[in-house]
């Protein structure tokens, strides 16, 4: 299928992980998709195995707190491509695995901005640009239903997107679909502190209906299926893709 043929897509930090996934799968289903993420190494090889694949891509090195790098992302897609079509907000930090009542103010800070102050930025700058039809998906996380003690401040920045989900859903509609998508568990650099633990992995596995970690590839596909037409008149949704780990009734 070609469900992207002719639209472009941002997607942030998207160089490995959920993040590659995504880009991978959109572009492959037609899409043209800018890359990004803090080291200029990276993104060079992200774009480099995007373009081996017939991929449309553009690397742009982007540390989502940086205001210039924000507003670089945004203008060299325009100036390349005219438009943007899908904005894909993956970015997140997990510094800590204090408890909430111990984490330092910096901390605090760091997670705000990166899990959520940034992502509204990004598309303060992105949604002049963005057409007709076009649409938005938040990365969130099934700890955002139920924060677990060992990220639990991250888990709570992730519920939020849960809120900002809806609220962008009412705002920037009916021209843009807003969505988002809790990930389970998945093998992923970002989550190497849980899942390379065997006895934590084993926990989660049992505790997931379908009896395994996700992969990136499930995610990939949820994000994809939420930004295309096949999602017309799915907006302010979250979907949850955690194996049936317990979420919500």
């Amino acid at each position: 299928m070609k469900r992207f043929q002719g639209k472009v897509a941002i997607v942030t930090a998207s160089t490995q992980g959920i993040g590659f996934g995504i880009a991978q799968r959109l572009g492959s289903e037609g899409a043209s998709v800018v890359v990004s993420s803090r080291k200029q190494s990276n993104v060079d090889e992200a774009v480099e195995k995007l373009r081996d694949q017939g991929i449309d891509a553009l690397g742009v090195v982007c540390h989502v707190s940086n205001a210039q790098h924000r507003k670089e992302l945004v203008e060299k897609t325009v100036q390349k491509y005219g438009h943007i079509d899908v904005v894909v907000l993956n970015a997140a930090a997990n510094p800590s695995v204090d408890n909430i009542l111990n984490t330092k103010e910096s901390v605090l800070d760091k997670l705000w901005e990166i899990n959520i102050k940034t992502s509204i930025l990004l598309l303060q700058a992105a949604a002049p640009h963005l057409r007709k039809g076009s649409s938005v998906i938040f990365i969130s996380s099934i700890a955002g239903y139920q924060p677990q003690q060992s990220m639990a401040m991250y888990g709570v920045t992730k519920t939020a997107l849960l809120g900002l989900t809806k609220a962008l859903s009412t705002e920037m509609g009916p021209e843009t679909r807003v969505n988002c998508v809790a990930p389970g568990f998945v093998p992923t650099h970002f989550a190497d502190f849980i899942t390379k633990n065997e006895v934590v992995r084993k926990t989660i596995e049992e505790r997931a209906a379908l009896g395994r970690l996700g992969t990136t590839g499930d995610m990939a596909a949820a994000a994809a299926f939420l930004a295309s037409d096949d999602a017309s008149y799915i907006t302010g949704e979250t979907l949850v893709v955690a194996g049936g780990m317990p979420s919500r009734l």
